[in-house]
C-alpha cells in the first residue's frame, strides 16, 4: 500500500512518536550530565550521541515511510547476511571489556548483535506468519529453535552472554503468543539448564562469572562486579522524590558509578531526576507499548502483527533487565536502557526496530 507523505503524517501515532522523541531527549540530557564532571573528553561520547540520533531517526523515518511487507521477502537474505557478519566479527572485531562483538569503522564501533536482533525479528514474523502453527508443532518449533540457537551460539562465542538472552528471548516470545502446547516448555526448561552449564564451564569469561557470584552473593567482590551494584543502588536511593539535578549527581560526577553513561544510566536518572524523573521515564515506555500493542487488532496481515509483537517485546524485555540490573534485582548482563543509554548501534537499531513497528500503526490506521 503506497501513501504520498501528507497521508503518512496525518495517520502517524503522535503520540508514540513524541514518547520516542523525549526519550531520547532525556538520554542525552543525562549523557551530557554525566560529561559536566568528567571532563572534555566525556563530551565526545554527547556528541557521538547526537550523531547516532541523528542516523537513527533518519532510518526510523525512512521505514515508518516504507511497506514493511517489502522487508519479508529478504528475511532469508538478511538472516544469512547476519550469520557472516557475527562470524567476521569473531575474527576481525574489536575487543572491550573482554567481548570480541565490535567492528571499528571511522572510529566508531558497530555492534552486529544489535542488526541480529532485528533481523531475527524479521525472520521469525515472516517463518511463523506463513505457517499453520497447530498443524506442525513440534517441526515448527525445531526449524526456529535451530535458527535463533546460531544465532545465539555465535554472540555467545564473544562472548556476550546478555546479548545472547535476548535473543534467545525474542524467540521465546514468539512461542508464547502463538500458543505452542505446555510440553514443549518444559524440554525448553530442562534444555536451558543444560545449556547454562555448558555456557559456565565452556564460555563464560571470569567477569561474567563474578557477575553472577555477586548478584547471588552481595558480599562476594565487594571491589568488583558487587562495587557496580552497591553503588547503583546508592545513587539510585539518593534521588529522593526530585533529585539533586543535572550534573549534581555525587555518586555519578564524582565517578563512584560505572559505566554511568550505559549500563547504569538509570541510576543516574534516579540520583539526579529522583523519583520523578524515573516515573517519567517509565510513563514514557508506557505510552510506547501500550499504543504500538493497542493497533493489533487494525492489522490486517500476520506478519505485521508478530513484527510488532516482537519488537516491542524486546523493548519490554530491555527496559525490564536494565532497571532490574540497576536497582538489584538482576545480575548486570550489560543491556543498555533503550533510546537513553550511550551506545550508537544500540541507539539506531532500536529507532530502526520503532521504524518498523510505526510502519505497521501507519497502514493500520487506514
Amino acid at each position: 500500500m503506497k501513501f504520498s507523505f501528507g497521508q503518512y503524517w496525518k495517520k502517524i501515532d503522535w503520540l508514540l512518536a513524541v514518547a520516542m522523541l523525549l526519550l531520547l531527549a532525556v538520554g542525552l540530557t543525562e549523557i551530557y550530565g554525566v560529561s559536566l564532571g568528567r571532563g572534555g573528553v566525556s563530551l565526545l561520547a554527547f556528541r557521538k550521541q547526537i550523531i547516532f540520533a541523528a542516523i537513527g531517526l533518519t532510518g526510523w523515518l525512512a521505514l515508518s515511510f516504507s511497506d514493511y511487507h517489502r522487508w519479508r521477502s529478504y528475511a532469508n537474505y538478511f538472516y544469512g547476511l547476519t550469520i557472516v557478519l557475527l562470524i567476521s566479527v569473531l575474527f576481525f572485531g574489536s575487543s572491550i571489556n573482554g567481548t570480541k562483538g565490535w567492528f571499528n569503522l571511522f572510529g566508531m564501533g558497530i555492534q552486529p548483535v544489535e542488526l541480529a536482533k532485528i533481523v531475527l525479528i524479521i525472520y521469525l514474523s515472516s517463518f511463523f506468519s506463513s505457517r499453520t502453527i497447530r498443524t506442525d508443532q513440534t517441526k515448527n518449533l525445531i526449524k526456529s529453535g535451530v535458527a535463533t540457537l546460531v544465532l545465539m551460539i555465535l554472540v555467545l562465542l564473544q562472548p556476550d552472554f546478555g546479548s545472547a538472552l535476548l535473543l534467545g528471548a525474542i524467540w521465546l516470545i514468539y512461542i508464547i503468543i502463538l500458543g505452542f502446547d505446555r510440553k514443549y516448555f518444559l524440554w525448553l526448561i530442562g534444555f536451558g539448564l543444560i545449556a547454562t552449564l555448558c555456557a559456565w564451564f565452556f564460555l563464560f569469561t571470569d567477569i561474567q562469572k563474578d557477575r553472577i557470584h555477586s548478584f547471588v552473593d552481595p558480599g562476594h567482590a565487594a571491589l568488583g562486579q558487587s562495587y557496580n551494584i552497591n553503588q547503583a543502588m546508592i545513587a539510585v536511593g539518593s534521588g529522593r522524590v526530585s533529585g539533586r539535578g543535572v550534573g549534581f549527581g555525587s555518586q555519578t560526577q564524582l565517578k563512584f558509578l560505572p559505566e554511568a553513561q550505559t549500563d547504569f544510566i538509570f541510576a543516574v536518572i534516579a540520583e539526579e531526576r529522583g523519583f520523578l524523573g524515573t516515573s517519567l521515564v517509565l510513563i514514557l515506555f508506557a505510552i510506547i507499548i501500550y499504543k504500538a500493542l493497542n493497533i493489533l487488532p487494525k492489522v490486517k496481515d500476520d506478519f505485521g502483527s508478530l513484527v510488532v509483537v516482537g519488537s516491542i517485546g524486546l523493548l519490554a524485555i530491555e527496559v525490564f533487565v536494565n532497571i532490574g540490573m540497576n536497582i538489584g534485582i538482576l545480575p548486570v548482563v550489560g543491556i543498555a536502557l533503550p533510546l537513553v543509554s550511550y551506545g550508537g548501534s544500540s541507539l539506531i537499531a532500536n529507532l530502526l526496530l520503532l521504524g518498523l513497528v510505526n510502519s505497521v500503526v501507519v497502514r493500520a490506521r487506514n
